[in-house]
């Protein structure tokens, strides 16, 4: 099970076989991690889709990070001194996670291809963080709203994508009221860049990246 998944290719099968893992599933809406919990594992979403946000002073969520399968959660919490969630976690489907402990990750790290996987998790997670910065304080919406659905483009390989989340969540994301985020939304289609058809959206010719 564990050699199938992504991030665990072409490490030594001796070490693979020492390790301990737990898989666990996860039901949709279902909170896999408060803020301030302890970070203890490493985790994999092998299925499924979740969602990392704050709570605003208003009480309404602010989405940061989305998780797919193959995401790493966690990794860079790990052996960090203030390890403890930031932000909340659940799951906005059905979810199957991967939870490796620390001290099965420390065994890991003895290989080299899975140390340089886990220092690539962390530099991901770090361009993420990054990208959010620049989102918030350069870009405007409809250039964030075009550079998210090109990012999914990519990822699901086709320009008819599906949104992992809702818009709801969507805007919460860009940190916007869902009045503005439909405006820019309908603005684009009015436009011809993309076409809406509930969580399915069209992203027309002259923004295909594939």
């Amino acid at each position: 099970m564990i050699k199938n998944i992504p991030f665990f290719k072409d490490i030594d099968e001796s070490i693979i076989n020492k390790i301990k893992f737990t898989i666990k599933k996860y039901s949709k809406n279902e909170t896999i991690y408060n803020q301030g919990d302890k970070c203890i594992n490493m985790d994999i979403v092998i299925s499924g889709n979740l969602v990392a946000y704050s709570l605003s002073q208003n009480g309404s969520e602010n989405v940061v990070f989305n998780f797919n399968k193959g995401s790493i959660i966690g990794a860079n919490l790990l052996f960090g001194t203030a390890n403890h969630y930031p932000m909340n976690i659940y799951c906005t489907e059905n979810c199957e996670l991967l939870h490796v402990s620390k001290s099965q990750i420390e065994i890991l790290l003895k290989d080299y291809n899975f140390t340089i996987n886990f220092i690539k998790s962390i530099s991901q997670n770090s361009q993420g963080m990054n990208r959010k910065i620049v989102m918030y304080t350069q870009k405007s919406l409809r250039e964030n709203i075009m550079d998210y659905f090109l990012a999914l483009s990519l990822e699901q390989k086709s320009k008819t994508i599906t949104l992992p989340i809702s818009k709801k969540q969507l805007a919460d994301y860009f940190g916007v009221q869902r009045p503005s985020l439909f405006r820019e939304l309908k603005k684009m289609k009015d436009n011809g860049e993309i076409e809406v058809h509930n969580k399915k959206i069209v992203i027309n010719e002259e923004n295909d990246i594939i």
